[in-house]
C-alpha cells in the first residue's frame, strides 16, 4: 500500500509538472534512506541493558550494553531494561508461631539479572517486578514469620530479616531476579496483643515499685537496729563511766551549762538566771567533786 501511494503521488506530480517528478522521487528516496538509517540505530543509556526481538527469528540471546548499536529497521525491535536496583514495598498480614497477627512491611531493592534478560523477556516481559515480587514476598513473609513467636519478632528482628532475605533470594533466583537489599520497614501487632504487652509492662513497673518499698523498709529496719544498738552501747559506756568516775556527771553539767549560756548570749534580750538554772552551782559542784574523791 505504501508503494502504491508513492507511485500514485509520482504520477500526479508528473501530470502537473513533468519536470518535477524526478526531483520529487529523489527527495522521497533520500527521506526513505534517512528514515531507515535512523531506525537502524538504538541507544542504551547508563544503568540499562537491551535485548533485540527479531520479527523473523524471535528474541536474540545477545545482551547489549551501554552505547549505540545497529539493528535491522522494521525487523529488529530493541527492548531496553533498567538494571539499576529499584525499590518495591510489599505489605503483608501473617500469623506468628503463637498465633498472633503480625502486620509487616518489607522493602526490597531488586533488579533483573543482566545476563539473563532474554529469559526474563520470554517468561515475564518488561513488567517483571509487578508480576513476581508481590507473590513471592507474600509467600516468604508468611513462611518465615510463622517460625517465630511475637516476642521473638521484636527481640530478634535482625535474624528475622536475614532469614527473609535468604528465602527470598532463593525464590527470586528462579525468575532470574537479583536482590540488592531486603529490610523490614514496619512491624506491628493486633490491638489485643498490644494491650496485653502494655498491661504486662504496667505490672512489671508495679512489681518493681513494690520491691523498692520492701527494700526501703528493710533498710530502715536495719538502720533502727543499728541505731538502738549504738544507743544501748553508749548508755552502757556512760553508766560504766559514772560508776568508775563520779566526777563524770559534774563534767557533763559543765558542758550543758556552757551550751545554755552560749544559746542565751546569742539572743537580743538580756536574761538573768541563777546558778541552779545554769547548772553551775559551784557549792554543789564542789561537794560532788569532794564526794567523788572519797
Amino acid at each position: 500500500p505504501a508503494r502504491g501511494a508513492m507511485a500514485e503521488l509520482l504520477r500526479r506530480l508528473a501530470k502537473l509538472a513533468p519536470g518535477a517528478a524526478p526531483a520529487a522521487g529523489a527527495a522521497l528516496g533520500l527521506g526513505g534512506v534517512g528514515l531507515s538509517a535512523y531506525n537502524s540505530l538504538f541507544n542504551v543509556e547508563g544503568g540499562h541493558r537491551a535485548i533485540v526481538f527479531n520479527r523473523v527469528f524471535g528474541v536474540k540471546d545477545k545482551v547489549y550494553g551501554e552505547g549505540t548499536h545497529l539493528c535491522l529497521p522494521w525487523i529488529d525491535k530493541p527492548v531496553v531494561y533498567n538494571v539499576r536496583a529499584t525499590p518495591n514495598q510489599v505489605q503483608s498480614t501473617s500469623g506468628s508461631k503463637d498465633l498472633q497477627m503480625v502486620n509487616i512491611a518489607l522493602r526490597v531493592l531488586s533488579y533483573p539479572d543482566p545476563e539473563r534478560l532474554p529469559s526474563v523477556y520470554r517468561s515475564l516481559g518488561t513488567d517483571w517486578a509487578e508480576r513476581v515480587l508481590p507473590s513471592i514476598v507474600q509467600e516468604t513473609l508468611k513462611s518465615v514469620v510463622a517460625q517465630y513467636n511475637a516476642s521473638q519478632l521484636l527481640t530478634q528482628r535482625d535474624q528475622v530479616s536475614r532469614d527473609i532475605r535468604h528465602v527470598l533470594e532463593q525464590r527470586a533466583s528462579n525468575f532470574n531476579i537479583k536482590l540488592e537489599d531486603v529490610s523490614i520497614t514496619q512491624l506491628s501487632f493486633g490491638r489485643e496483643y498490644t494491650a496485653a504487652v502494655e498491661a504486662k509492662q504496667v505490672a512489671q513497673q508495679e512489681a518493681e515499685r513494690a520491691r523498692y518499698v520492701v527494700e526501703k523498709a528493710e533498710q530502715e529496719k536495719r538502720s533502727a537496729i543499728v541505731r538502738a544498738e549504738g544507743e544501748a552501747q553508749s548508755a552502757e559506756l556512760i553508766g560504766k563511766a559514772i560508776r568508775t568516775n563520779p566526777s563524770f556527771i559534774t563534767l557533763r553539767k559543765i558542758e550543758a551549762a556552757r551550751e545554755v549560756a552560749g544559746t542565751i548570749s546569742q539572743g537580743a534580750n538580756r536574761v538573768y538566771l541563777n546558778s541552779d538554772s545554769l547548772l553551775l552551782n559551784l557549792g554543789e559542784l564542789e561537794k560532788e567533786i569532794k564526794a567523788g574523791r572519797r
